[in-house]
């Protein structure tokens, strides 16, 4: 999630101005990333996530939820380890609390906020870089090995907090994981707030006219249209062909 450093007022002459704020502080990134905690699981409860049992009968992606239930608390889905905490390895105990936080960096029940990088208006070059590191895979096949066993041992790039340095998936397990990080069918993954929220009062006074003022031809909002039921549909699809894969 990228936000805008810079607050918009309207001026006494009616125009509409940006002004930038200063640096949050440890204390206002920590109640933040609690507000965002809180939110969070009054969500999964409600839905029925933290317990395994969504509420299906408004959902048209039953085992999808399933697996993002599983996700969220950590545990195997399917298979003989079902219920079960994913396998880990490292040092657990003396690692306790041994990590130092860097400034504007927390974390609260598992919601990490990390609010201490800054890019500066019209560096395009560190906000390509910025927006490259966020799309990055979900896993570095590099640090992906294979045991005699065949299990599979994922080395974390950094330990966690509790000293875990390594954790061992069964593959149909890795799929679950996986398949956890599909979103859901017709779910926008881009999403504006503030002044720039598609419903904003003054969006328009914001955006430049030139881009207000061009029109999508019909032949190419079909072809948006199109496209993006393709990608929903596979998304499902993939889900969907784990779960036969796993009944199986």
């Amino acid at each position: 999630m990228t936000v805008p450093f810079r607050v918009c007022a309207e001026d006494a002459a009616g125009f509409l101005r940006f002004h930038t704020v200063g640096s949050p502080s440890d204390k206002e990134v920590l109640r933040v990333a609690g507000h965002i905690s809180r939110r969070i699981e009054k969500l999964v409860q409600g839905q029925g996530l933290m317990s395994g049992a969504s509420d299906t009968g408004h959902n048209d992606q039953p085992f999808l939820m399933e697996l993002y239930g599983a996700a969220v608390s950590g545990r195997v889905l399917s298979g003989p380890r079902a219920g079960q905490k994913s396998a880990r390895m490292g040092d657990l105990e003396n690692e306790q609390g041994q990590e130092t936080p860097s400034p504007r960096c927390v974390n609260v029940n598992c919601v990490g906020l990390h609010a201490n990088t800054v890019i500066p208006a019209h560096d395009r070059m560190r906000l390509e870089r910025l927006c490259r590191y966020i799309c990055r895979p979900p896993i570095a096949i590099e640090r992906l090995k294979l045991l005699t066993d065949g299990r599979l041992l994922y080395r974390l790039k950094k330990k966690w907090r509790d000293g875990t340095s390594h954790i061992i998936f069964h593959p149909h397990e890795l799929m679950e994981r996986l398949a956890a990080l599909f979103p859901a069918p017709r779910f926008n993954m881009i999403r504006y707030s503030g002044v720039l929220a598609p419903s904003a009062s003054w969006r328009r006074r914001i955006i430049p006219e030139d881009m207000e003022a061009q029109r999508v031809s019909p032949a190419c909002h079909e072809k948006c249209e199109h496209n993006a039921h393709l990608s929903a549909d596979k998304a499902g699809g993939e889900a969907g062909s784990f779960a036969i894969a796993s009944q199986d």
